[in-house]
């Protein structure tokens, strides 16, 4: 199961533009069936109480990939953990093992990163499909994302990591999102947008082309993240995807139909 983003990127009319695919947070089976319902692209299994990208237990995220039973792709989270190769390293097998598709890691500032990727580069040879997660509210180094293609990471997205700064698009410009994006599309990475992400953010980021976009507290009760999904939010966010979309669309064959 999977979704192959490793392919061929065909370049076609403008006026066919690419769509975001949508990425839900979810911390249960039962979160996870909600955003079923709803007909997101990815489901992503963290635990927001536990941080930026707190986990699940392993057993918690096998019993919700049993119980989706491969209908949708599935991320998952391994936590908040210093940037130590044998500990990382130890992390994503025990949550390979639970057959998520992808495994996101995060990379947070002020340490090495080049042993961890160095190590994790002999998981990408047995087929696990990594995810790199920096966190645009840290100012990261956006040179390193060659480093992640080349140790054959999935892909990469970008996030915050203090939930109380704002969104994506509050904390890092969006000429330097576009950079980010056509960065990873360059060396053929999944590429995800993620943060604190709004309804309001949605016109602005969809143009962007990232690969999917990422939602947790937008999908939840009172915004709260680390509160229940709620329906109606979680209707929200699709409405507001489906609209920048179609307003994307029509500006694009507007503009391809001029003399």
């Amino acid at each position: 199961m999977g979704l192959d983003y490793k392919g061929n990127r065909t370049k076609i009319k403008r006026a066919i533009t690419h769509m975001s695919r949508m990425l839900a947070s979810v911390n249960s089976l039962e979160e996870a069936i909600i955003a079923l319902q709803f007909d997101v692209d990815i489901i992503d299994l963290k635990q927001p109480a536990l941080g930026a990208l707190g986990a699940l237990q392993t057993q918690q995220v096998q019993t919700i990939v049993t119980g989706l039973q491969q209908v949708k792709p599935v991320s998952a989270t391994i936590g908040d953990l210093p940037m130590q190769a044998d500990v990382i390293f130890d992390a994503v097998n025990k949550m390979a093992d639970t057959g998520v598709d992808y495994i996101k890691i995060g990379f947070f500032p002020g340490q090495d990163w080049n042993k961890v990727i160095r190590k994790l580069a002999t998981l990408t040879q047995d087929s696990i499909q990594l995810i790199a997660v920096l966190f645009a509210d840290q100012q990261p180094d956006l040179n390193n994302i060659k480093q992640f293609a080349e140790a054959g990471f999935t892909g990469i997205m970008l996030d915050t990591m203090n939930k109380t700064n704002g969104s994506l698009t509050q904390v890092m410009p969006l000429a330097t999102l576009q950079h980010f994006v056509q960065t990873a599309k360059h060396y053929q990475l999944l590429c995800g947008l993620a943060g604190s992400l709004r309804a309001v953010d949605i016109p602005s980021l969809l143009p962007l082309q990232a690969d999917y976009l990422g939602f947790r507290g937008a999908l939840c009760e009172q915004h709260s993240r680390t509160a229940s999904l709620d329906p109606i939010a979680m209707q929200n966010i699709k409405t507001a995807l489906a609209l920048a979309d179609e307003y994307q669309q029509s500006f694009a064959y507007a503009h391809d139909s001029q003399p």
